[in-house]
């Protein structure tokens, strides 16, 4: 299993948590992102910057991931894409994507775009914050420990 982090979105405060479980169970780890996105030093982490432009990071990801690598992303099109790969996807506030939730999670995500383009005014998503970051590293303990071969 390979780790992939959508970089150009990924919250600092969830950096600590992720580079201790790449270090303690020897992860091999690709940061994709438009930009140099650092999770921070480690021999098992690499950095691959993509072209700047709409989606280049998410395409990146989805053509390289394999069945069974796991994807942490917020981006749920990218997630679509990934579950379909048979691959896994956690997004930044522990949320798991699945099969039996994806398509839920994107007609939602496609309704909210629709209404803020007939101008409805939508409030985002509420600030990221310590209680997220727990239940990012809860469920990636979660995941990890189910699916993580050692």
């Amino acid at each position: 299993m390979r780790l992939f982090v959508d970089g150009d979105a990924f919250p600092n405060l969830l950096k600590p948590i992720l580079l201790r479980s790449i270090e303690r169970l020897n992860i091999e780890t690709l940061v994709v992102s438009n930009k140099l996105i650092t999770i921070g030093k480690s021999k098992l982490i690499s950095y691959v910057i993509v072209e700047q432009g709409v989606d280049e990071a998410d395409n990146y990801i989805a053509e390289v991931v394999k069945e069974g690598d796991l994807v942490i992303t917020a981006d749920i099109p990218l997630a679509d894409r990934i579950i379909s790969k048979a691959a896994h996807a956690i997004d930044h506030r522990g949320e798991r994507y699945s099969v039996d939730n994806i398509k839920q999670y994107l007609a939602m995500r496609n309704l909210m775009e629709k209404i803020r383009e007939s101008g409805e005014m939508t409030r985002g998503p509420k600030p990221f914050d310590q209680k997220d970051a727990h239940q990012f590293a809860n469920q990636l303990h979660k995941f990890l420990t189910k699916y993580y071969k050692i």
